[in-house]
């Protein structure tokens, strides 16, 4: 089984889909087999690893409506990437269709189905990164009762922080509910840091009170990064990215610490 890792905020625009897409790409260039799944019905974490949708792929929101231990399997999907690394990415891709799975929340065990599609289908894989939506609804429920751990992704900003906070506490607050009392809160990645702001700066100061030794990484903002993001390209192929790739290395780095495969 893959070391499960769901990445999440309570507050959109906090890069979610960003860190869990450039962190994919520096797992996967040290050489680690990374599934990605897409738990967010924007979907954005699949375009940016170069998806193009049609109707007849199947995603997230099938295997999970299914409701059948292991059918995941038949779900992963290559990435759209061509690099010399992109195979060892694979994708649970997610479409509009995904926010359907949350009128099920009622049904019997519909928050355990996520984890149940995924039994035995990520043994071919180091690490599942979960992209979460941005709210403590159904599927963010569902992406954590199938994590072994989470991890808070935030902008440098009051309420983005606030948001990361919160994660932070109904993840700790949630695991017996969920049916998976060993879920772990294990960091915090803050993104789009722009130290010639001194409000970011005052910020950054307080998510380092807050969270202490479990903060994993401050990525400078980079228009790059935003580019490859808005052409679901690589870092690697976009011209003077080196500091931006040295920073989700990093992060690959003490991310491998944290969560050994």
């Amino acid at each position: 089984m893959a070391r499960r890792v769901a990445i999440g905020n309570n507050k959109g625009g906090a890069k979610k889909s960003t860190h869990t897409v450039r962190l994919a790409e520096a797992l996967a260039k040290a050489g680690k087999r990374v599934g990605v799944a897409e738990m967010d019905p924007q979907g954005n974490a699949s375009r940016r690893l170069g998806w193009q949708d049609d109707p007849s792929k199947l995603t997230t929101s099938e295997a999970i409506e299914a409701n059948a231990e292991g059918v995941a399997a038949q779900v992963w999907q290559p990435i759209g990437w061509r690099t010399e690394f992109a195979d060892r990415i694979t994708l649970l891709p997610a479409r509009h269709t995904l926010e359907d799975r949350s009128l099920e929340a009622g049904q019997r065990g519909a928050y355990r189905r996520f984890a149940k599609a995924l039994k035995g289908a990520d043994t071919h894989l180091d690490y599942l990164l979960i992209d979460c939506q941005p709210s403590f609804g159904h599927l963010t429920q569902m992406a954590l009762a199938a994590a072994h751990y989470a991890v808070a992704s935030t902008e440098c900003e009051h309420d983005s922080i606030g948001g990361a906070v919160k994660y932070r506490d109904f993840v700790a607050a949630s695991g017996e509910d969920l049916a998976n009392p060993d879920l772990a809160f294990l960091g915090i990645i803050v993104g789009e840091y722009d130290q010639r702001v001194g409000g970011q700066r005052d910020q950054l100061k307080g998510v380092r009170q807050i969270f202490g030794d479990d903060l994993w990484a401050v990525i400078p903002q980079r228009s790059v990064v935003a580019y490859a993001d808005e052409h679901g390209l690589p870092l690697e192929q976009v011209p003077k990215s080196g500091a931006s790739r040295a920073a989700f290395e990093l992060l690959a780095e003490r991310f491998m610490k944290e969560v050994p495969a």
